[in-house]
């Protein structure tokens, strides 16, 4: 069914060509591979009419259908290395029958997305409480940069150590999510554009896939994740349209 506030789509680009972690998105994490658990997310969320799931690569593209996503044929020219995302994201809209109001860009190489957690960040902006909002860890971390001066502070000034506790707040991305309105989204051509939101979720789900390593510790932490993505996603019934 339609949402009434206007159609909202989600869409999981998926190339084919991974270098750091081959055939990444079709990798088992719990069992099931990255870009089901991507889809699997996305058709839980309450607000999420459509997914989509954007590749040139034929297994990505079988188990995202079986997973219950609608294909989109992703083309050589937008599925190289120096491919953007966004570029993957506008072509995937314009393939669509009609313009929806919200896109939902969700990354599979985030394992853990709870679809609560994109059922509030698309009700930002899909109530213009944000143009966009995305997915963030909080960070306390003191930030260095080195360079052929020696070591000098990014985030904080290392002639003064501040206690955790008096520190600003700072947030990193955790890659896993951008809600967008796709008006402004069309406009800007890039992802933060206007109002920009942070959706703060929790450091046990912020892992996002870049390596062989961080697989192995996906893998490790997935039985310890307890999330609405996680507790009935791979069920049949649960996934029923």
């Amino acid at each position: 069914m339609t949402n009434q506030h206007g159609t909202i789509v989600a869409v999981i680009p998926a190339r084919g060509g991974s270098k750091g972690v081959p055939a990444k998105n079709v990798r088992l994490v719990g069992g099931v591979p990255l870009i089901e658990r991507a889809v699997a997310s996305a058709r839980l969320s309450r607000l999420i009419d459509t997914v989509v799931v954007s590749t040139d690569d034929a297994a990505i593209a079988s188990v995202a259908s079986a997973a219950g996503a609608v294909i989109v044929d992703r083309p050589a020219s937008l599925a190289g290395d120096t491919s953007s995302s966004e570029a993957a994201l506008l072509h995937a809209l314009d393939s669509l029958e009609t313009d929806p109001q919200v896109l939902v860009f969700i990354q599979a190489t985030s394992p853990f997305i709870d679809s609560d957690d994109l059922d509030a960040a698309i009700a930002r902006v899909r109530d213009g409480e944000a143009d966009v909002v995305f997915s963030a860890r909080l960070t306390h971390a003191f930030l260095w940069r080195d360079d052929e001066d020696g070591a000098t502070g990014v985030n904080h000034d290392a002639s003064y150590r501040l206690r955790r506790q008096e520190t600003e707040p700072q947030y990193q991305e955790t890659g896993a999510f951008y809600v967008m309105n796709v008006a402004g989204f069309r406009q800007a051509r890039f992802r933060f554009f206007g109002l920009v939101g942070i959706a703060l979720v929790p450091d046990l789900t912020a892992i996002e896939i870049d390596s062989e390593e961080d697989l192995e510790i996906a893998r490790a932490i997935a039985p310890l994740v307890s999330t609405t993505t996680q507790e009935e996603s791979w069920s049949p019934s649960a996934l029923t349209l």
